[in-house]
């Protein structure tokens, strides 16, 4: 080979291996060319896209981390940061699930009490605005709170999971109240006193007691139940005697022969 074709080749070669270098290097900058057989590059990464919001991508380079790496610290941190991404999008019911697969593959992480407390809240978060719509979800909501503040008493997030199950009672108190009040108004006394009832017995101080009361003795009274309707009565009248309904309650009592 002739001097013209060795330099000719020779610059053809340097040439292709610089654009391979910064070809290389923009691909680390921009997170698009991360060595995958490298979990903590991989994992930066992922958190680069998650910064930048491209949140499809960071679930997706964090799944990477988690599989191709199942040993490796990151791929611990990396389920953890898949279920926050979830959280952070407002996909609750996926959260819900991530951070219930993560808690139970890893019961003694360090981080057990924020998982409980965010998995508590995917539940939370699923509730409607409404108490006339379907509350299932705040029973497993309590259940995580309860877990929270049990297991990790001196944990950052005891006093809003505190909080947080008092409004998933209060919504529950209100759903008994709501569903009582359809039968009282019907006329339906036998169901709207299981009701009130029940809300007394399940829910209490939570803001309803007085009126429960008295409808609780209203329809023990027209359900032919005169023992119960003059306990309710009564109690109503003990409790709040100067209250909404305490008047109503004695003129219940004097109605219904119960003095």
């Amino acid at each position: 080979m002739n001097t013209l074709m060795k330099n000719i080749a020779f610059k053809g070669l340097t040439a292709a291996l610089l654009a391979a270098f910064a070809i290389s290097h923009l691909g680390c900058a921009s997170g698009e060319l991360v060595d995958s057989n490298n979990p903590e590059a991989a994992f930066k990464a992922a958190e680069e896209y998650e910064k930048d919001e491209r949140f499809e991508d960071a679930i997706t380079k964090f799944s990477e981390v988690k599989n191709k790496h199942p040993y490796s610290r990151f791929a611990v941190e990396a389920e953890l940061k898949i279920a926050d991404i979830y959280f952070k999008r407002e996909n609750f019911a996926d959260a819900q699930t991530a951070y219930q697969l993560f808690k139970d593959f890893h019961p003694k992480h360090p981080r057990t009490d924020y998982v409980t407390y965010r998995l508590a809240m995917s539940f939370y978060n699923q509730l409607p605005a409404t108490a006339d719509r379907d509350l299932s979800p705040s029973f497993k909501a309590m259940q995580y709170f309860d877990e929270v503040v049990a297991s990790f008493p001196q944990s950052q997030y005891v006093a809003e999971s505190k909080e947080k199950k008092n409004s998933c009672l209060k919504l529950l108190a209100e759903k008994e109240s709501y569903i009582g009040n359809f039968y009282f108004i019907r006329g339906i006394f036998d169901s709207a006193y299981r009701r009130y009832s029940g809300l007394l017995t399940k829910y209490p101080n939570q803001g309803f007691d007085e009126l429960a009361m008295y409808r609780a003795s209203i329809s023990a009274f027209e359900s032919g139940d005169k023992e119960n309707g003059i306990k309710f009565s009564k109690e109503l009248i003990e409790r709040f005697p100067k209250g909404e309904y305490t008047a109503d309650a004695k003129e219940a009592l004097q109605k219904y022969g119960g003095r």
